[in-house]
């Protein structure tokens, strides 16, 4: 294997970028960092050969490509750009025509990454191409959620219609509403702008083990060169967020309608997408696309080692991937995230003390801690350590409510008895 091209990883800020790394450095790939935080734990890998310090995700697009073309002063050669968020894909695909002449990276069709992203937009995909995922409206106002609800059916489900929000507003979290009430309630403490982020989702029954993950590559004739699939055992936060525990497992039917999907739309290089099963209509229903690599990419990895760091670096190095089989039964899990997780779950009497310890038979890798490269691991603990120090002596305390908020909130109460 031809190991002697660079790769450039933006934003490694997760665990995941972590992943990237280890995968490429252990093969002996020169991989570098552009992150402005050096003692974020990813930074801390051996495999980490050096850290360029920009702060891609909250620079101004230009200023950052300009650093871009700056950093890449320091190779003889192009290097491989891989971002790791949904910002960093954007900037390098709308910087696409000037960022080629310096790295090598997929180029998507013009528009394709932000209408994957976006899940206005990503909604608008799936109908249009037959792709099945849930019922979802997009309100502008207050009225019209108001409007909404005389027909919603509860449970309901509230998220940002796009994560890359303005510099200071609060992200749309996650919310999983049970009643009328209760989703007016979380929208009315919504910022003004961020009310126009929101979108209201029909909640498909069932656990964490009906969602569904698909990992892949594909080649630039969307060619897939790559995948796997497996699904969610838990994730933080419970419900509705990332996944803490993953196994591979085999799903012909994803696999299949996702790379046909893919196929259609001419989607080229990393994907990370999600599914969820609905027993109701026996369909897999897209929640969300990553148009990117994806912080859980380590779980999906064949039986011969291949993971999609590995799938892209050798096919723009022009040699042969060779995917490999699927790894059955591999399991793959983020130790801080998992614990926190299994501590709700267990509240939650939804895990009991049996049922945990046998979850982790399988188990091939965790996203910290590696007996090669414990430095990572070391700082992540060290970093939750001083969080709940802080936490502990930075409790805040609850200010008492003025008699002008109170007068200010009526309005809504009387529009919710109106």
């Amino acid at each position: 294997m031809n190991t002697s091209t660079p790769v450039i990883v933006l934003s490694p800020h997760h665990h995941g970028a972590l992943g990237i790394f280890r995968s490429l450095g252990v093969l002996g790939v020169p991989v570098y960092a552009v992150e402005d935080g050096r003692f974020s734990p990813p930074l801390r890998s051996r495999y980490c050969r050096d850290v360029f310090p920009w702060n891609v995700r909250t620079a101004a697009p230009q200023a950052s490509i300009a650093s871009l073309f700056k950093i890449s002063e320091n190779f003889s050669t192009r290097p491989i750009l891989i971002p790791t968020d949904d910002g960093t894909a954007a900037l390098v695909q709308e910087a696409a025509e000037q960022l080629q002449e310096a790295y090598r990276f997929p180029i998507l069709p013009r528009g394709l990454v932000y209408r994957l992203s976006n899940k206005r937009e990503l909604f608008s995909v799936c109908r249009e191409y037959g792709h099945p995922t849930p019922e979802t409206v997009f309100p502008q106002s207050r009225s019209e959620v108001l409007q909404f609800l005389e027909k919603a059916v509860f449970p309901l489900v509230l998220k940002s219609i796009e994560d890359r929000v303005a510099l200071g507003q609060t992200k749309v979290a996650m919310h999983i509403a049970q009643s009328a009430d209760e989703l007016l309630r979380y929208y009315d403490t919504l910022e003004s702008r961020q009310r126009q982020n929101v979108m209201l989702q029909e909640y498909i029954p069932g656990g964490d083990d009906t969602v569904w993950m698909f990992n892949g590559y594909f080649n630039n004739e969307s060619d897939c060169l790559f995948a796997i699939t497996g699904k969610k055992i838990r994730q933080y936060p419970i419900s509705r967020g990332s996944t803490s525990l993953g196994i591979c497992l085999k799903n012909e039917t994803v696999e299949r309608s996702t790379i046909e999907f893919m196929k259609k739309i001419g989607y080229k290089g990393i994907l990370d997408i999600g599914y969820r099963y609905d027993a109701r209509d026996g369909a897999y229903k897209v929640l969300d696309i990553n148009p990117r690599i994806g912080s859980s990419f380590r779980l999906f990895v064949s039986t011969n080692g291949m993971d999609v760091a590995r799938a892209l670096y050798l096919d723009f190095t022009g040699q042969p991937v060779v995917p490999g089989k699927l790894h059955e039964g591999r399991k793959w899990f983020v130790e801080d995230q998992d614990l926190a997780s299994c501590v709700a779950y267990y509240r939650s009497s939804r895990l009991t003390a049996g049922e945990w310890l046998r979850s982790f038979r399988g188990v091939e890798e965790a996203a910290y801690f590696a007996l090669d490269d414990l430095w990572p691991c070391v700082m992540r603990t060290w970093e939750l350590f001083g969080l709940a120090l802080g936490n502990m002596f930075h409790r805040p305390t609850e200010k008492p409510v003025r008699k002008s908020d109170q007068l200010s909130r009526q309005p809504n109460k009387l529009r919710k008895q109106t």
